[in-house]
């Protein structure tokens, strides 16, 4: 019954909401109302919006740590970001088990999966990272205060969904495999509403904030 219900019903529903659920977020951020900016230009826009979507993937001078410990704990958390997020890409979308899961259920073809070492070492980073990440979350003073409550359910409950897919590994316990479907379920539910989105919006955010101070000749 159980089984029936997570391979089924309930699958195809988080599939639904976390579809419809980013395509209308998406949407309501392309076709939001902006005011007309009448201010005389003073610089390139578009050029303001390609140079900051491709700076912020590196430390901004202007804020980066200098002294002692400080200064290696800054790239310390930016090597986790990479470390959690291309990890965590690999695992996703090259993964033995999601290649063939995303072939036979949703594309009907598939490509060529990493090999095991490659798994594990990608596993390892993504855990590695994720876990120096969200001990900064909660260790420094900054990153503690503007915090919310989201931030920390979707860093628990990504840390879930990681931990009960190398569970299922195990692949003659089903008990396994339906716990990690389940909670990769309750992921997909809950990443339209949640911080989560910034996986689509990150790019559009930038692009936004080096156009909009680019028009005026600022700098960003």
């Amino acid at each position: 019954m159980i089984e029936n219900l997570i391979d089924g019903p309930l699958w195809y529903l988080s599939l639904a909401v976390f579809s419809l659920g980013v395509l209308w977020q998406l949407a309501a951020i392309l076709f939001a109302k902006h005011k007309s900016d009448l201010s005389v230009a003073r610089g390139s826009a578009s050029s303001s919006a390609i140079k900051t979507i491709l700076s912020r993937f590196l430390p901004q001078r202007e804020i980066r740590p200098r002294i002692g410990i400080q200064y290696i704990a800054g790239y310390l958390f930016h090597i986790a970001g990479y470390l959690f997020h291309l990890g965590l890409f690999a695992l996703l979308f090259f993964a033995a088990p999601h290649v063939l899961f995303l072939e036979e259920n949703l594309l009907g073809f598939g490509w060529t999966p990493l090999p095991h070492w490659a798994f594990i070492v990608s596993a390892q980073a993504a855990f590695m990272g994720l876990i120096i990440l969200w001990l900064r979350r909660l260790m420094n003073p900054v990153t503690r205060l503007i915090s919310t409550r989201d931030d920390h359910i979707a860093a628990i409950l990504t840390f879930v969904v990681m931990l009960t897919g190398c569970l299922a590994l195990l692949e003659e316990f089903t008990a396994l495999r339906l716990l990690h479907r389940f909670t990769v379920e309750l992921w997909l539910i809950y990443f339209p509403f949640s911080t989560l989105m910034h996986s689509f919006t990150f790019i559009p955010s930038r692009a936004f904030t080096g156009a909009w101070f680019g028009r005026r000749g600022v700098d960003a």
